[in-house]
């Protein structure tokens, strides 16, 4: 006999979970038995596991780089939408990856927004997502670091209706 196939409860379902009660919870909620894990022997320290590599966008059109993006947020816990990505590349680039904004007050001092979501290199670097590109202009790294930062401050870039 087959165990029964479980259902992956929606994203935001799973985030309520995890903050409520932990990974127990979450898999109680799915039906999921967690047995309690005995204590485990202390190990001899290991080298840590290697970042994986960067892997640059493959796609040539804003569709295919939203698409790539939300895959690697699915992967990596980050919320958003298709809709609210373009909406919002819509307005800060109007889907130019290679947008400089040389004229606002980042700029004035030295860190212009760039990119299809207008991020700044500070705020890329701190929420850039390990397995994308590390170049700012990068259109799917760009967009999932954007969604991640916009996920840490509004919830997620469904959110997001002006410039953050």
């Amino acid at each position: 006999m087959s165990a029964p196939a479980l259902r992956r409860p929606a994203l935001s379902t799973r985030r309520r979970l995890l903050a409520a009660g932990g990974w127990a919870a979450a898999a109680a909620a799915v039906g999921v038995a967690v047995a309690p894990q005995a204590a485990a022997a202390p190990q001899a320290p290991t080298a840590p596991a290697a970042a994986p590599a960067a892997v640059a966008t493959t796609g040539t059109t804003l569709n295919e780089w939203i698409n790539e993006a939300l895959v690697v947020m699915e992967a990596n816990g980050i919320p958003g939408t298709y809709d609210g990505i373009y909406r919002n590349i819509m307005r800060e680039s109007s889907g130019n990856p290679n947008a400089i904004n040389n004229w606002d007050s980042n700029a004035a001092a030295g860190i212009p927004s760039q990119g299809l979501l207008q991020v700044i290199p500070p705020t890329f670097a701190a929420y850039h997502v390990a397995g994308t590109s590390t170049t700012i202009t990068d259109p799917v790294a760009n967009i999932v670091a954007a969604c991640n930062y916009a996920a840490d401050r509004y919830g997620s870039i469904d959110n997001v209706y002006g410039a953050y």
